[in-house]
């Protein structure tokens, strides 16, 4: 396994990161998943044996069961692991039960805590954008919990190139703790974050951490251009991703397995490789239902991609240039710098 630095921090990461969202499987999250204490030890422990040492969770991921069973899943092994949670969905039906509020952030960390069974955690992200919550309130508090020993250090979630871009600056001024991660959607399937996320986390020194990064499925090779795949949803089910272009889709699917039988690997190792060479990329955020899932996916951090076969994905999956890039992209790629290849490659 291989370590990389979360961005400008001191921290290191494992490329892959276990995620949780299978966990529990209450409500809306038994779609995704069911796995109980049995089935997450086991999971653990695949991930602890192949060298992972991030667990992402988050506390609304079946109303905070999944933080639960990372907690007691864990045991006496907390201290091999980092642990990554998240706050700002509803986590109840009051009126204070979800956003970024002091009040929601602050009671929300020590619940998380209680659940996990721990008395910090080490990288606590911010889920989603509350747009009237006032930004110097929740990251004053989110510096409290650094200042207390509460939390490690802070990531960013889902948020757009100007809110983050605002957020570090308010943090700035002010003199408080920085996010040092931004946790993102970014596959094959969808290049969008190279807009601007990407080449602000270059820029603003933030490691990424990708979530769903075989876009839910899609990139596993079970769905191919004219077959119906035995197992998992049709494409006009899915809206985390949306499939706006199926074309381009099947395109890029076409020549990950291509690729991928080359290699004598999975067409899921392949798209993970591929996503692991990009800027910025610290960790990817992989989930399974199955065992033999989670064991493919792992495989991926022994999969290296020529700089050809690279070379070849970015060209069938490139995004289109939306304005400014593609003025930008004709008039000032000379003086183009690192966060601008971010993009423009």
């Amino acid at each position: 396994m291989e370590y990389r630095q979360l961005g400008r921090s001191g921290l290191r990461v494992s490329a892959l990161t276990l995620g949780t969202m299978t966990f529990g499987g209450e409500g809306i999250f038994g779609n995704l998943g069911d796995t109980d204490l049995a089935g997450a030890r086991r999971q653990i422990d695949m991930c602890l044996d192949a060298g992972v040492n991030l667990i992402d969770t988050a506390n609304m991921y079946s109303t905070g069961t999944a933080e639960e069973i990372v907690g007691a899943a864990l045991g006496d092994k907390r201290d091999d692991v980092l642990i990554s949670t998240k706050v700002r969905m509803a986590m109840g039906d009051g009126p204070n039960d979800a956003g970024l509020s002091r009040q929601h952030i602050i009671r929300q960390a020590e619940a998380s805590l209680r659940r996990l069974g721990t008395d910090h955690i080490d990288l606590y992200h911010v889920h989603e954008w509350d747009g009237q919550t006032p930004l110097e309130e929740t990251l004053e508090a989110l510096d409290t919990l650094v200042r207390s020993g509460k939390v490690r250090y802070l990531g960013v979630s889902n948020y757009s190139g100007w809110q983050l871009m605002k957020a570090l600056a308010t943090a700035d001024r002010h003199g408080y703790q920085r996010f040092v991660a931004n946790q993102i959607y970014y596959s094959l399937e969808s290049r969008d974050a190279e807009y601007e996320l990407v080449p602000a986390s270059v820029d603003q020194g933030l490691g990424i951490l990708v979530w769903s990064p075989l876009a839910g499925g899609l990139l596993s090779g079970k769905y191919r251009r004219g077959q119906q795949s035995s197992e998992g949803r049709h494409l006009t089910e899915w809206s985390e991703p949306p499939v706006r272009d199926e074309s381009k889709l099947y395109d890029t699917i076409e020549e990950v397995v291509e690729i991928a039988q080359s290699h004598g690997a999975s067409p899921a190792q392949i798209a993970l490789a591929y996503l692991l060479r990009k800027p910025a990329v610290s960790s990817l955020v992989i989930g399974a239902r199955k065992d033999e899932q989670l064991r493919d996916n792992l495989g991926a951090a022994e999969v290296r991609l020529s700089d050809e076969e690279f070379a070849r994905l970015d060209e069938i999956s490139a995004p289109w240039l939306i304005y400014p890039h593609w003025h930008q992209a004709a008039v000032a790629a000379d003086r183009f710098g690192p966060a601008d290849r971010a993009l423009h490659g």
